[in-house]
């Protein structure tokens, strides 16, 4: 695997993404590479700032286009201050959530809105031109499975997204899998209802027979 690699997890809410980063992570250390682990909204001060904005307080608390351009801010301060000097250092970046989460949530979540699609995708290519991840494992898991999962996680008081209705959770997934149709070069689905181990082992097959790693 070349220097400056940038891989991103995908999916819905409970879908696996922290456990798989935690393992991907070790399996990267256990073969010498330098990885950088990271997670949007977030990663940066500046972007840790604006998370908890986003995902406290009431599910009214913001309209789509608010949340867009308070997501954009804190993806920009993240790609400047953290994602792009540690790519340029030669690391291995895994973030848990890039720029297809807004596409996902703000694009699809509230009812498929190609307005609001078409200012997700004009303000990304202000903040970061034709940057994109390397890779992205979108995990795919029923809404409700997930929902269940992540509720009952401990010590998770950022559940503002969770509390959203089942339709805008089921309006996530398929957001999720119409955008690894269209970017299948980029995008992998896992089925992420399988054991740990085996989401992990699928994982890796992907790294193997893409990037030969």
């Amino acid at each position: 695997m070349e220097a400056g690699f940038f891989i991103t997890f995908e999916g819905g809410e409970g879908s696996g993404k922290s456990t798989q980063i935690k393992l991907l992570e070790k399996w990267f250390e256990r073969k010498g590479i330098n990885t950088l682990i990271t997670r949007e909204p977030g990663g940066s001060v500046g972007g840790e700032e604006i998370r908890s904005l986003l995902l406290r307080g009431g599910t009214d608390r913001w309209d789509q286009l608010t949340e867009i351009l308070l997501f954009s801010a804190a993806r920009r301060d993240h790609l400047t201050k953290k994602i792009w000097p540690a790519l340029n250092e030669g690391k291995v970046v895994i973030s848990d959530r890039f720029a297809d989460s807004t596409y996902a949530y703000q694009g699809f979540g509230y009812g498929k809105d190609q307005n609001m699609i078409q200012i997700v995708d004009q303000l990304y290519t202000m903040i970061a031109g034709t940057f994109k991840p390397n890779l992205t494992i979108v995990l795919d898991i029923d809404p409700q499975i997930g929902l269940r999962r992540s509720i009952n996680r401990a010590g998770n008081d950022e559940q503002r997204f969770e509390e959203m209705d089942l339709q805008f959770h089921r309006n996530l997934r398929e957001a999720y899998l119409s955008l690894a149709l269209r970017e299948k070069d980029r995008c992998v689905v896992i089925d992420g209802n399988q054991t740990p181990d085996k989401v992990h082992t699928d994982i890796l097959k992907i790294l193997e027979e893409r990037f030969k790693c």
